[in-house]
């Protein structure tokens, strides 16, 4: 470690206890979700099991609630329920990182654990450049900056970043999110035999590819997996236009369902689904795990005109990664669930049978499951703060919650023949909503008053209602 890494972590961790004690009394705060102890923070980074032990890193600017020179926060676990926070693993103390370490990686290779990044730097000129970097450790805790492995290649700007790295056979892939130079969103896939010289195979997906038009001006946070037989790559397209219920956030995370051909490296796919139907879900990165699991996390917020209005930014803290889901592929459709091991946080379990009755209970941070056995369209109010319904007629499931800008309720709607299942995670300040398995997902954020823990249902729907809280 140089002393200039060594001074920026010891002024990160000066930040951390200037303002502990406001983040330990922030109703705000969550329970069972990772967070930053201060600061901002945004995409999960480096996601992987590693000598039995869960790492989740995460993008994270220390000293401010504000986008800025991003280091790499670290969270280890052995069960994806109780975490440990390690030491800072990169701060942006070098020439080709100094504006920010961005997202990226980890893969194990000969028992070391190796991370690859984006190497940020903005020039004085307002230009940027941008290297794709790597560290290795022993011990998964501290790392060795072995620094750019990638430069820009000539056809992309500057906009070139996120590398997801995988191994098949006896190879290396690595594909990064970028920005062609007429400034079309794509996906650049790379090989390598040693994790350090890669080759450019050429882009595999993105605008005017696979008879796609022109979708988005930059594509972040690729990811390329294999679940259930079938290639999935996931990206987070930015600059689509609303369309119908879809697109509806400033930016969107989906997916393509298709099949890398590893002899061509060419990837044919389907047609664009967004992963999460809420307000607050962006660059999500999966892992498998040694049961062979596809587990992914998210982003639980985004960038947009009202992420500085959020209430704990007062406490100098703003954001949240999403729970750990499970990835299956069914009828072409990906389905995301809540891992099994997130039921050990359930306690004081309570089960109402509902007859199209009103049902009032009380709940902050609490799992809820409701099994219908009866259709029809209903609303759940969430804290009188958020709503979720359901319209048989429409055949629409939509969310609302309260806009933090201007206080109006804001609506995101999905269509939805029926609902047999819903499975809600609520915590302090966030909601996730699986309806119907994991079929569709709702995720939000929403600061409801302190005081008010009451969950209402009513409607014409008859089920099962269980109740846990989470601790």
């Amino acid at each position: 470690m140089t002393d200039k890494e060594a001074l920026l972590i010891q002024k990160a961790y000066e930040e951390v206890k200037k303002h502990q004690n406001k983040d330990v009394h922030d109703p705000y705060r969550l329970t069972y979700h990772l967070m930053p102890p201060v600061g901002l923070l945004n995409d999960p980074n480096g996601l992987i099991q590693y000598k039995g032990v869960y790492h989740v890193f995460y993008q994270w600017n220390p000293f401010e609630t504000a986008h800025g020179a991003k280091f790499w926060g670290h969270y280890t676990s052995r069960d994806m329920v109780h975490w440990q926070e390690e030491p800072i693993a990169l701060a942006p103390s070098e020439w080709y990182e100094r504006n920010g370490c961005y997202s990226g990686s980890a893969v194990e290779s000969d028992g070391k654990l190796y991370l690859f990044y984006t190497g940020n730097v903005k020039r004085d000129d307002g230009s940027r450049e941008t290297y794709q970097c790597i560290a290795v450790s022993s011990d998964g805790i501290h790392f060795e900056k072995h620094g750019p492995v990638l430069r820009l290649p000539g056809d992309y700007t500057a906009h070139f970043r996120d590398p997801k790295v995988w191994k098949k056979a006896d190879r290396w892939y690595m594909i990064v999110g970028a920005q062609t130079l007429d400034e079309k969103g794509t996906a650049v896939l790379f090989t390598s035999m040693d994790l350090y010289h890669w080759e450019e195979a050429g882009r595999i997906a993105g605008s005017g590819m696979n008879g796609m038009d022109d979708f988005g001006y930059m594509w972040e946070c690729p990811d390329l997996i294999h679940v259930n037989g079938k290639d999935i790559l996931l990206v987070s397209p930015q600059g689509l236009e609303p369309s119908g219920y879809l697109y509806h956030n400033l930016f969107q995370s989906g997916y393509f369902i298709g099949e890398l051909d590893y002899e061509t490296l060419t990837f044919q796919h389907g047609p664009f689904r967004e992963l999460d139907r809420g307000f607050d879900f962006y660059a999500p990165q999966t892992f498998t795990d040694e049961w062979g699991r596809t587990i992914l996390y998210g982003w639980m917020g985004i960038t947009d005109e009202t992420e500085s209005y959020q209430p704990t930014i007062a406490n100098h803290w703003v954001h949240a990664l999403t729970i750990p889901r499970e990835l299956v592929v069914l009828n072409g459709k990906v389905y995301q669930r809540p891992v099994d091991e997130l039921k050990k946080l359930r306690k004081d379990k309570i089960v109402v049978e509902n007859k199209g009755k009103q049902i009032e209970s009380n709940g902050v941070s609490a799992e809820l499951l409701l099994n219908f056995v009866k259709a029809g369209s209903f609303q759940i109010s969430f804290r009188n703060e958020a709503y979720l319904y359901f319209d048989s007629d429409k055949q629409e499931v939509y969310l609302q919650r309260r806009d933090l800008k201007t206080g109006a309720l804001e609506t995101r709607t999905c269509k939805q023949a029926s609902v047999s299942k819903l499975q809600i995670f609520m915590d302090h300040s966030s909601l996730e909503i699986f309806v119907n398995e994991g079929e569709e997902v709702f995720t939000t954020r929403y600061f409801p008053n302190p005081n008010d823990d009451t969950i209402i249902f009513h409607g014409e729907a008859e089920f099962e209602w269980t109740k846990w809280n989470l601790g």
